[in-house]
Formats: C-alpha cells, sequence, structure tokens
C-alpha cells in the first residue's frame, strides 16, 4: 500500500501517498478509520473521504468514560418527526448492546377523546395525533414531565418547535447529567439579541451547558416512518462519540454520514427555507422548471456564501451532503414554505393570512429567516451580494410584488462573468 489512485482536479490520474493529518503516519489500512463501512475495505474510498480518520492520532470512537456502561436516550418532543425519529431510535436501542432497552420520548400532554395522550401512546404505541398509523416500538415510553423523562439520558434528542427551547433549558437545567450530550434535529433557529440569528445547538449548549450535535437532512417525516430510503447528515465535533450517534440512527433505509462542520450542517437547515419560499414564488406564476432550477442554484450559491461571511471556517463539502443540497432540492418541491408560497402569489392574500389558514396559525420558517438574514445583510451592508435572499424578504414583506421575483436575479453576481 502507501500510495493511492486518485484524481486531480483537471481529471488526471495520478499516484499519490497518503499521509494522516498530522502528516506523521503513511497509509496503512489497518491504520485508518471513517465513519463510511464501505471506506475500510476500499483504499480509494478511504484516501479522497472527507470523514477519514487516522487510528494513531485520534482516540477509538467508543462512548466516553463518563457515560453509564448501556447508554440511555430521551427524545425531548413527540410532533410527527419526534415520532418519526423514535421508530428508528427505539428499535435501534433495542437491537443494539450500546443502549439501554427503554427509550423515554417526552410528550406534552395533551386529552385525545377524553383519554390522555401518553397513556394512548403507551398502551397501543402510536401517536394517534402526530403520527397515526405507525406502530412506536414497545421499548419508547412515553413521559408527560420533560424532567423526569430527561434526567437519566446520556443522549438527548431535541425535536421540539424552536420557540420551545428556551423554555426547555430553564426547566432542564442542572436536572440532567452533567456528562449528557445534545442532538438537535430542530431545523430553524432562533432570534439572537440585537437581531440576527442563533442556531439552535449553540442556544442548547449555552442554556443547558452541555455540548450538542445536529442532524440535518433530507428527511420528509412521513416517508422516515414509512421506512422509504433516505440519507441524513449529523454534524459532531466530538469523534469520541460520533459513532455511537451513527450507530442510534443508523438503518439499511437510513444511511448517515458523520461530518465535523456542525454550524454548516445546521445553518444548512434554516437558509433552505428561504429557498423554498423562492421555489413557491416560481410555481405560483407558472414559470416552469427551468426557471425553478436557475432559483434552486442560485440559492445553493448564496447559501454557500453566506455561511462563508458569517462562519468562516465551513467545507465547500458539506454542502453537497444530505444536509445541503438534497434537503434544498426535497424542500423546494415538497414541504409548507413552498405550499404556501405559491398560495401567496395565486391569492394574493398576506403570509400571516396563509399561515392562519393552512398552517393552523403555525408560522412558517421561510419568511422569519429571510427577515433576520437580512438585518444580518444590512449590517455588512452586504444586500446586494444576495440578490434572492434580499428579493424574497422583499416580496414576503410586500415591498416587491412576486412579478418582480426575476428582476432581481437577472443582474446575480453569479451572471457577471469576466472575461480577461
Amino acid at each position: 500500500l502507501g500510495t493511492v489512485l486518485s484524481y486531480d482536479v483537471d481529471g488526471f490520474l495520478h499516484l499519490f501517498p497518503i499521509v494522516c493529518a498530522k502528516r506523521t503516519h503513511r497509509f496503512e489500512t489497518s491504520d485508518w478509520w471513517c465513519v463510511h463501512s464501505s471506506c475500510a475495505a476500499d483504499p480509494v474510498l478511504l484516501s479522497s473521504c472527507s470523514s477519514v480518520r487516522c487510528k494513531k492520532s485520534i482516540p477509538p470512537l467508543t462512548p466516553p468514560a463518563t457515560m453509564s456502561d448501556k447508554v440511555r436516550v430521551c427524545i425531548v418532543g413527540s410532533g410527527n418527526w419526534g415520532s418519526a425519529i423514535a421508530k428508528i431510535v427505539g428499535a435501534n436501542a433495542k437491537r443494539l448492546a450500546t443502549f439501554e432497552d427503554r427509550v423515554t420520548m417526552y410528550v406534552y400532554e395533551e386529552m385525545i377523546d377524553g383519554k390522555k395522550l401518553t397513556e394512548i401512546i403507551n398502551t397501543t404505541h402510536e401517536n394517534v395525533k402526530y403520527l397515526p398509523g405507525h406502530k412506536l416500538p414497545e421499548n419508547v415510553v412515553a413521559v408527560p414531565d420533560v424532567v423526569e423523562a430527561a434526567k437519566d439520558a446520556d443522549i438527548l434528542i431535541f425535536v421540539v418547535p424552536h420557540q420551545f427551547i428556551r423554555g426547555l433549558g430553564t426547566q432542564l437545567l442542572g436536572k440532567i447529567k452533567p456528562t449528557a450530550v445534545g442532538l438537535s434535529l430542530i431545523k430553524g433557529f432562533d432570534v439572537a439579541e440585537g437581531g440576527g440569528m442563533e442556531l439552535i445547538s449553540h442556544l442548547i449548549t449555552k442554556h443547558l451547558k452541555i455540548p450538542c450535535s445536529v442532524l440535518m437532512g433530507a428527511n420528509l417525516a412521513g416517508e422516515v416512518a414509512e421506512e422509504k430510503f433516505c440519507e441524513t447528515t449529523i454534524g459532531c465535533r466530538d469523534m469520541k462519540i460520533a459513532q455511537t450517534l451513527r450507530d442510534l440512527f443508523l438503518t439499511p433505509n437510513f444511511r448517515v454520514v458523520v461530518v465535523d462542520d456542525v454550524d454548516a450542517v445546521e445553518i444548512c437547515g434554516a437558509l433552505k427555507n428561504i429557498v423554498a419560499c423562492g421555489a413557491g414564488f416560481v410555481d405560483g406564476m407558472g414559470l416552469g422548471d427551468n426557471t425553478k432550477a436557475a432559483v434552486i442554484r442560485l440559492g445553493l450559491m448564496e447559501m454557500i456564501k453566506f455561511v462563508d461571511v458569517f462562519y468562516p471556517g465551513s467545507k465547500l463539502s458539506t454542502f453537497f451532503e444530505s444536509c445541503g443540497v438534497a434537503d434544498l432540492i426535497t424542500t423546494c418541491y415538497g414541504g409548507r414554505n413552498r405550499k404556501v408560497s405559491e398560495a401567496f402569489v395565486k391569492t394574493g392574500k398576506t403570509i400571516v393570512e396563509l399561515e392562519n389558514e393552512m398552517l393552523n396559525g403555525q408560522k412558517l420558517q421561510g419568511p422569519i429567516t429571510a427577515e433576520e438574514v437580512n438585518f444580518m445583510l444590512k449590517s455588512k451592508g452586504m444586500e446586494d451580494k444576495f440578490p434572492l435572499f434580499t428579493a424574497i424578504h422583499k416580496i414576503c414583506t410586500g415591498t416587491v410584488k412576486p412579478q418582480g421575483f426575476l428582476d432581481c436575479l437577472r443582474n446575480h453576481p453569479e451572471h457577471m462573468q469576466k472575461f480577461s
């Protein structure tokens, strides 16, 4: 070994030696580790994979010594997405020796036909309100008290509407294991003091004093519950717990890739909702698939540039994981941001009116995110560098008519090609 085949940026085949990040160890298959099982047996895959790690430089991926012998898991949230993910987590916890069989799931108590929702879930093993027609594993136990559900957990999976995170943080602070780790599945953001965005994982860390990783991807809850094939991305900085998190979610039809670019993984989950609004405007005006494809491409370019400006140090490769381009495509062809934005154009009603009519008053993430992104762009005098984000914000607030959307994009920086 010691040499592998690789193509350089010009497409030419080269032979080159492989060394670890510290440039102290030449390549030997047994010395390298990767989150992808396929890479372990393939030197070419291993050499080109961004997730590869040298075992001589990084400790083996085992749960921290501070964790209990059996890792205990709590799911904080039980809506559509939380219940879908409980199917996977519950089954894997039961199957794998690493985890305690019993998985607690915090359920906000509601009365359904005179019965408590927690009692219904624990007797029928079905969340009849938020995921009807799907059985949850019997080892998933619904608990109406969030402190009781979370107090013994080593891994806390957060999957609640983002506006509840601050309140949950107040309730849980000092009531959970100090060695616990968080994992946010929440796509969105919180409004930072003074304006702008605060990432949910940062908010969890700030309020609970625990590290927090993220899981994002093209994962429509209904399709995940139906066990249709999909991919997801886990952003985790601590490689000592990365494998534990991956194993908790990995199934034959729910494929997991771990990257250490946590902020980029999470911010993709927020920014794609802005682009989805633009896709909805295109659908509402009947402009066709070519135009929609252009909006998706320009949106992706602005997402990459935004992260580069406000969260420097991120990797371009992250945008080509499930959390990036895949989730962007899914959201621009389905999802409520696209759907409501299409209705916004066709009906002439306001976003607020459509939220009340189509979403039972729930807030769309796209317009809110566009407003806070616009605040951040204004603070740096960069609105003209992000014409798609800026146009979508102006349309959502009524400053620009939807019919003016394309005029805002015709002189996009991506089209201002210079020839020397």
